[in-house]
């Protein structure tokens, strides 16, 4: 990594690695917790976000800003979780123009199946962590975050120049 970035500091790239190592490690428990499920990592995340979401649903925009996701990439998606059964789409109760995704029975009995062996896993996997590390970790990988999306905000609003 020296010789990468010319003999400076290479603090920032070794942990970028670790989160990306620790990213695929959480992520292989997932996939295994969730293995025959047939549910992808990105079908599961807006399952958990509709489970929590009010009673009548949630707009696919809201999902996707949410989710960090564009709203065609949630489209896909909940069309994957209504051909399972495990979500619908519902006319908005306001605006009858509008539809909002919404969890099913079917969806929120997936969701019970589901927690326990992930609460094992992520058990295991966090055992040698405080209390103190776990909240850490969370709170450093989610500032983190709050700067990548930063980022690309201003990356965005940047003209190319020819």
């Amino acid at each position: 990594m020296e010789r990468f970035i010319d003999g400076g500091d290479t603090r920032a790239l070794e942990a970028a690695a670790a989160v990306r190592s620790a990213f695929h490690a959480v992520e292989r428990m997932r996939s295994h917790g969730s293995e025959g499920r047939g549910l992808s990592s990105g079908a599961l995340d807006i399952l958990l976000r509709l489970s929590a979401a009010p009673a009548d649903g949630m707009a696919i925009g809201d999902l996707a800003q949410a989710a960090s996701v564009t709203p065609r990439n949630v489209t896909g998606l909940v069309d994957t979780l209504e051909r399972d059964g495990l979500a619908r789409r519902v006319p908005g109760r306001t605006d009858r123009r509008s539809v909002l995704a919404q969890i099913t029975p079917a969806g929120r009995e997936w969701i019970e199946a589901f927690r326990r062996p992930t609460q094992l896993a992520m058990s295991a996997l966090f055992r040698d962590f405080s209390p103190a590390e776990v909240n850490l970790l969370r709170d450093l990988c989610l500032r983190l975050a709050g700067n990548q999306q930063r980022l690309a905000a201003h990356l965005a609003t940047e003209t190319p120049t020819a």
